[in-house]
């Protein structure tokens, strides 16, 4: 990555680098963000406490889409710990690690973005300006629409594979059977049916196509040769 490309936003880039390295290179800040995205895991989860047990708990990390991509997403910031000190782009990169940004870009796009929809499919069951639709529909969006900033961060320090890519697609595709094979997708006020179904596999090809463009390729060459550990 340029100099430039650090610094200004691009299509591949779009949250300039200096704001990345501002909040995720320096301890109080790390800390703060991984404390926010803890406490939302926590308010994600209660959305779904009264449904989850009418759900195998091998499948509740599937069901509870939202907060299975703030688990990701704050196990791949909790990554950046033993880096403060040192810049942004000299983060670990190994294989694993690949994996696990990966899974957090394409969960937090594919999800943050997927609210959005489906609260629009029927704007007359969500909103307004009540003091309901404050809730259920304003900020649900606005904390959703957050998880797609926190995937563009993401991108500052992960790198991705081929396999990554390959697994991410899979689980997303095994995710949407489950949600609409089974009638197991997040709460709704109405019947998803064919076309929210349509949507949620377009996403899932979508996003896994952009995390492939977005993300940096962590070759074979550069995990043998260049990988970045913590000692």
């Amino acid at each position: 990555m340029s100099d430039r490309e650090r610094q200004s936003p691009t299509p591949r880039r779009p949250l300039p680098y200096r704001y990345a390295e501002a909040y995720l290179s320096h301890g109080p800040s790390l800390v703060a963000l991984l404390v926010v995205t803890a406490t939302a895991f926590l308010v994600g989860v209660r959305f779904y406490v009264e449904t989850m047990p009418a759900v195998p708990t091998l499948l509740w990390p599937l069901y509870a889409d939202s907060p299975t991509a703030i688990a990701l997403v704050t196990l791949s910031l909790a990554s950046l710990l033993p880096n403060l000190g040192r810049r942004l782009r000299e983060a670990p990169i190994n294989r694993p690690l690949a994996y696990l940004h990966t899974l957090a870009f394409v969960w937090l796009v594919k999800y943050g973005l997927w609210t959005a929809v489906a609260l629009n499919l029927r704007p007359e069951l969500y909103f307004g300006f009540s003091a309901g639709a404050l809730y259920d529909y304003w900020f649900i969006i606005g904390t959703h629409l957050l998880f797609v900033v926190l995937a563009f961060a993401v991108l500052h320090y992960g790198r991705t594979t081929r396999g990554a890519l390959g697994l991410s697609l899979s689980l997303l595709l095994i995710n949407d059977m489950i949600d609409y094979g089974l009638g197991l997708h997040p709460p709704l006020r109405y019947e998803p049916g064919l076309l929210l179904a349509g949507v949620t596999v377009g996403l899932s090809v979508g996003v896994v196509a952009l995390a492939a463009w977005q993300f940096d390729l962590l070759s074979d060459e550069k995990d043998s040769q260049n990988q970045r550990t913590v000692a």
